[in-house]
């Protein structure tokens, strides 16, 4: 073995010890592929906006009524000050494994690799969503460009719809595999075809709104934008589940931090401006379809729970027209595919990382020498997706909801453990400066205990069998079992590898003071 300074040959499998910069370990990732504009399309496309509003609109309306605005405002918030610890981190400790490395250079080994674990697990139940409803829009949308309701049912053909999912994940993962290139390639067109969609959706909306075209229209009103307005707290909470899941997926540029120009710096503005984007394009689609359809549950009232679920679907014809219609059902499906596709890159250069500090199988470490990419994590996850969507479907359909339903609690659970983590890593600094204070320590403190409360009251919504598909194992809610669960294998799956690789649990490989990267070719 060779001790060097310098980052690793792709290919190379990295061991040992830390640099002392930081305690970031080079990789052998393909640096300087991605820039501050492509970064941020990255970190917009993983959230899958067209995909959420169309999802959750209706939802959200249904639970606050025409406070849904507010609500995403509400959501927003501990996203944001999340995102602040995000930037500080990375602008420390640029390094692809993001929550994973920073929690463990924070708290330790265990709460590190745990944090890692929920951020792996949640991405994987999103991968398998996302790929289940890109499915049921391209077969929705060849119906539509047929006009044949025998294409479109095909969906409903269990055996078509897995196949057909399947081969969008392949699709996706050899996409990524090529690396961030091929990747901000593709997600320039997709991010580009959503956002002008919303936009032409928001402008006709307002228009229909103006004609009185709908009985059910609203005129405008800043108390739609006021939370305190909402009915009742458990309607608040509700609403705010959803909303900050409307906004999950931004974090997605940090992991490609190692890859981006100006790693350091242009990550965390990437995902400030990722943020501003999406609450931006929430809070106009959001108002403008208030406006036109109002939020009522009956009729295209957006709170009507027979159309709640895909509120685009319904409003497509009646806003847009037939003509232009058909373009936001074409925007759900760009969205589903972009998210798809940039959904990867977080759980691929987690895996990387834990790999690389030997807090998983090293073979996992491994870079492709042409691409530069974290290959065998990234087909993994492809792997371990299309395995676990076929098997959710096949055994029932009611688990994969609840699967769905549980990813709540998994994203609560690594963002605040996030935020607190940066809090304490600069716990020394909090005094130099009011900027220190605010930045580092009381935004990420006031973020990871507003998702740390969203995760308590979402723990205990979970434990009614009433909560998600209404199954219950031994009178316990479904949602629970799973959400407990998937923490309770993370913990088995970190005691089988401390006994695998001891020197990693006992804090010798990543470290705050580390010594020099050692290579193993």
């Amino acid at each position: 073995m060779t001790q060097l300074d310098v980052r690793p040959r792709a290919g190379d499998t990295v061991r040992g010890a830390a640099p002392a910069d930081g305690g970031v370990r080079g990789k052998g990732l393909g640096g300087n592929s991605v820039g501050l504009m492509g970064s941020a399309v990255i970190g917009v496309s993983t959230v899958a906006p067209v995909y959420c509003l169309t999802s959750t609109l209706g939802s959200t309306a249904g639970e606050v009524g025409v406070q849904m605005p507010a609500v995403f405002l509400a959501g927003f918030l501990p996203m944001l000050l999340v995102a602040f610890a995000y930037r500080e981190l990375n602008k420390a400790v640029p390094d692809c494994g993001t929550s994973f490395t920073w929690t463990v250079k924070a708290f330790g080994p265990r709460v590190g690799w745990m944090c890692g674990w929920g951020l792996v697990i949640a991405t994987i139940i999103v991968l398998s969503n996302l790929a289940g409803v890109a499915t049921s829009y391209f077969w929705l949308l060849a119906g539509e460009i047929t006009g044949s309701d025998a294409i479109a049912a095909l969906d409903g053909n269990k055996a078509v719809h897995i196949l057909t999912c399947l081969a969008l994940i392949a699709i996706a993962t050899a996409i990524s595999y090529r690396g961030m290139t091929a990747t901000k390639g593709v997600q320039y067109t997709l991010v580009g075809l959503q956002l002008v969609v919303l936009a032409v959706f928001v402008v006709m909306a307002v228009q229909k709104a103006r004609s009185g075209e709908f009985a059910t229209s609203l005129d405008f009103s800043w108390s739609w934008l006021n939370p305190f307005a909402v009915q009742s707290f458990a309607a608040f909470t509700a609403g705010l589940s959803l909303s900050i899941f409307m906004f999950w997926g931004w974090d997605a540029c940090l992991t490609a931090n190692e890859e981006t120009v100006g790693s350091e710096k242009t990550p965390g503005r990437a995902a400030l401006i990722a943020m501003v984007v999406l609450v931006g394009s929430y809070l106009a689609t959001g108002v403008a379809a208030q406006m036109a359809v109002g939020s009522g549950d009956s009729g295209l009232g957006l709170g009507n729970r027979k159309t709640s679920d895909n509120v685009f679907a319904a409003l497509a014809g009646p806003v847009m027209g037939p003509g232009l219609g058909i373009l936001l059902f074409v925007a759900v499906l760009a969205s589903a595919a972009a998210s798809l596709q940039t959904t990867f890159i977080p759980v691929a250069r987690t895996v990387l990382a834990m790999s690389a500090y030997e807090a998983l199988p090293a073979s996992y470490a491994r870079v492709h020498p042409r691409f530069r990419t974290p290959g065998r994590a990234t087909v993994t996850a492809g792997v371990a997706t299309g395995i676990f969507y076929t098997v959710m479907t096949l055994v029932s359909e009611h688990v994969l909801v609840d699967t769905i339903y549980a990813l709540g609690l998994m994203i609560c659970f690594y963002y605040a453990l996030t935020a607190f983590a940066c809090a304490w890593y600069f716990r020394a600094d909090l005094t130099r400066s009011f900027r220190d204070l605010a930045f580092k320590g009381l935004f990420p403190v006031v973020g990871g205990t507003l998702l740390s409360a969203v995760f308590g009251k979402t723990l205990y919504d979970m434990w009614n069998p009433a909560y998600g598909s209404g199954s219950s194992v031994l009178g316990v809610g479904s949602v629970f079992v799973i959400g407990v669960g998937l923490l309770l294998l993370g913990m088995v799956l970190m005691l089988v590898m401390q006994r695998r690789s001891p020197a990693f649990f006992r804090g010798e490989v990543l470290t705050k003071e580390t010594p020099a990267l050692v290579v193993e070719d």
